[in-house]
């Protein structure tokens, strides 16, 4: 009875602070019953800043079968909600939605084209997690007691180097401190068994990637973080310390998070500004897309991070609120980060290994690509009615195909032929060098999926789409050779 009425004197706070009657839908937050599951945010429609040491716009991504409907949507915890708006966290004009891939962010209303950029969000420094990228060390706020031992464990660390480290011994003490809001707030992150870090992945997950390098680049993560977990949480350490991660899976799971959410932005506070690796709390729920339609700003006069919508951009109600997690990556640098893909990464890439050649300009202007190569897109004045071919995988072909260019001179056709020929021969090659194809891989999917228990196996569901993506974007890269010959050259 006394949970009842105290979440009705939420709603009550809720709906005083909008000035509308209980009777009146929230405009930005709503409140609904029931518990969340812990899972990491939806990915690939699934944002952060750049990320160090390289890392949160270009095509509307096609949808893929696992895609969200309405009816897979729920509203959060109203607890979700709760938690932060006490602590002076403020929404406008969206909701937060639990789906099967996690949590996400949407509009609760239609959002008009504006002149200026229109907040949704807004997130006080106090319920922040953030550490200056260079020494002396900042904490803002400065939770961390003089004297306690994990500064020193903070201290050790690689300046250059070490910025994930550093982030997840703070999370992990921001867990252990009593009072603190992150020790709610972690209710609702996703637990080491959801997580789709390739961090916490095991030796089979790992080579369901069917990508050496990257796997090898993982297995290089997992021996740091142990290496630095037995380096800092030996047997004769402060029991203070042994408790924030009695177990190196512990730090492991810290650290992964703290990879897939920190947003790396500048602050100023007062006269001091300082560029900080941060975990903030609702703003690291809006997933990420090539062609967002919000981005982070920070407000010095009151030391607030503002969520904002893209001036003169229409959102729709129940359109998905997104940011670029990075910009110029390939999938495997996503993949490494933040556990995630896409068919449609503009800037992937395909290592052609032969001397054929396709004419630049003509395959640009086939395609109706315009723009200078950190800049294509596509000109949809130009392209035909209905024309929804172009997209991110076609932009990306735009950088990767080897091209030839030599003013307005015409290709030749027989040359362009031969070329457009080798080239698809060369694509077929690399996807014949793969041990399943793309239509093996959306049944092993779809299988995962319809198991028990499938949540548990987010890792390889995840490691799984990360192939088939790439075999999709193989294949869309065929497709644009027979496209780009059958406009021109016939």
């Amino acid at each position: 009875m006394s949970s009842s009425i105290s979440l009705q004197q939420t709603v009550h706070c809720f709906l005083s602070n909008f000035q509308l009657s209980p009777k009146v839908p929230l405009p930005g937050w709503r409140i609904i019953t029931g518990r969340p599951q812990r899972i990491r945010p939806l990915r690939a429609s699934s944002s952060l800043a750049e990320a160090p040491p390289s890392s949160f716009p270009l095509f509307q991504q096609p949808p893929e079968p696992e895609d969200l409907t309405d009816s897979k949507l729920e509203p959060v915890d109203p607890d979700f909600y709760k938690i932060g708006y006490v602590r002076s966290v403020r929404a406008y004009g969206i909701e937060f939605k639990q789906g099967p891939d996690g949590i996400g962010v949407y509009a609760s209303k239609d959002i008009e084209p504006t002149r200026r950029a229109r907040v949704i969000m807004e997130i006080p420094l106090e319920l922040m997690l953030t550490i200056s990228q260079k020494t002396p060390w900042m904490f803002f706020p400065d939770i961390i007691p003089i004297g306690h031992p994990i500064f020193d464990i903070i201290n050790s660390t690689n300046p250059e180097t070490d910025w994930d480290l550093r982030l997840a011994c703070l999370l992990l003490f921001a867990f252990d401190k009593e009072g603190n809001f992150w020790q709610m707030y972690g209710d609702f992150l996703p637990s080491a068994e959801e997580c789709t870090s390739m961090l916490l992945a095991t030796e089979e997950e790992l080579l369901q990637l069917q990508d050496h390098n990257l796997a090898s680049t993982m297995r290089e993560q997992q021996q740091r973080a142990l290496e630095f977990w037995e380096r800092n949480w030996h047997s004769d350490v402060p029991l203070k310390i042994k408790r924030l991660a009695q177990e190196p899976e512990r730090f492991m799971w810290a650290m992964s998070i703290a990879q897939s959410r920190c947003i790396n932005m500048q602050m100023r506070i007062g006269a001091l500004v300082q560029d900080g690796n941060m975990l903030i709390p609702y703003a690291d729920m809006l997933n990420h897309s090539f062609q967002p339609n919000c981005f982070f700003h920070w407000r010095f006069k009151d030391r607030m991070l503002e969520v904002m919508t893209n001036a003169g951009q229409r959102i729709k109600k129940g359109e998905e609120m997104t940011i670029n997690y990075m910009s110029k990556q390939k999938n495997d640098v996503f993949m490494q980060r933040y556990g995630l893909s896409s068919p449609v990464n503009p800037w992937d890439v395909i290592e052609f290994s032969g001397n054929a050649r396709i004419h630049l300009d003509t395959y640009l202007s086939v395609m109706n690509i315009s723009g200078l190569p950190d800049e294509y897109y596509h000109n949809k004045e130009l392209a035909r009615d209905g024309d929804s071919f172009v997209d991110g995988a076609v932009i990306a072909a735009a950088r990767t195909l080897p091209v030839w260019c030599e003013g307005d001179v015409p290709p030749i056709p027989s040359k362009e032929r031969k070329a457009v020929k080798e080239l698809q021969e060369e694509c077929q090659q690399m996807l014949m060098e793969f041990s399943t194809s793309s239509q093996q891989d959306h049944q092993i999917l779809e299988s995962i999926m319809v198991e028990e228990g499938g949540e548990s196996r987010k890792r390889l569901e995840t490691a799984i789409k990360y192939r088939l993506h790439r075999k999709l974007f193989i294949e869309k890269v065929i497709e644009a050779l027979d496209v780009y010959q059958d406009r021109l050259l016939f």
